[in-house]
């Protein structure tokens, strides 16, 4: 479900509020002026204990092949999430979130292989609930490290609930599930009223893999 295109500006304070209501917005395309408001009837979550991790998932953790950092690079993660032939990502969708960053609401995780940046997400934090935006990878299993160091690090960091918005294949066979619009609501009021705190793990502190499995309850 979809809300009208705006017909105001939208700030970084409005955003906030749209999240903590339950919107998100998008953009039909990247060349789009204009967001429009959306209210998903069923919505995607990640159970913050439900993340599966495949044998090989494990293997590429524990060999440190990618190097991950947070909140370095935050506008080039989004771009290339950006860098596709469809996206809703446009111009005022990366003004808005440069905001939230600047504000320290908005994180990125950052994979690097050799040197380079290979895959990533980005999201906003509000009270113990995290919103995931978008991920992209150039490497293989990147984009799936990424989201098992953004989930070590809210299950340390306190953090409630990790919204996924909508449920992907990729999403679903990594653990994420849809919950209706009202047990979401429930959900979203109830990380809202605790704090949580993203940088439990210093962001200038790399965590490694092993580590990362350890937070997730895989030694």
């Amino acid at each position: 479900m979809s809300r009208p295109a705006q017909s105001f500006e939208i700030t970084a304070d409005i955003l906030l509020r749209a999240y903590s209501i339950g919107l998100f917005p998008m953009a039909e395309s990247s060349d789009s002026s204009t967001l429009f408001w959306v209210d998903p009837k069923e919505r995607g979550i990640f159970p913050l204990d439900g993340l599966i991790l495949s044998r090989s998932l494990v293997k590429t953790l524990r060999s440190d092949r990618f190097e991950i950092r947070a909140d370095g690079h935050f506008d080039t993660v989004v771009i290339a999430c950006a860098s596709r032939e469809k996206t809703w990502i446009n111009a005022e969708i990366r003004r808005l979130y440069r905001e939230l960053f600047e504000a320290g609401r908005a994180h990125s995780i950052e994979v690097f292989q050799d040197g380079a940046l290979v895959g990533g997400l980005y999201g906003v934090s509000l009270g113990a609930a995290f919103f995931g935006e978008s991920m992209f990878h150039l490497a293989r299993d990147a984009s799936k490290v990424a989201l098992a160091h953004l989930i070590a690090r809210l299950r340390l960091g306190g953090y409630r609930l990790l919204d996924t918005q909508f449920v992907t294949p990729h999403l679903a066979s990594l653990g994420a599930v849809e919950v209706d619009r009202e047990a979401y609501l429930q959900m979203l009021g109830q990380a809202l009223s605790i704090d949580a705190d993203f940088t439990a793990w210093p962001v200038s502190h790399p965590m490694s893999g092993r580590e990362v499995l350890a937070h997730l309850g895989r030694c």
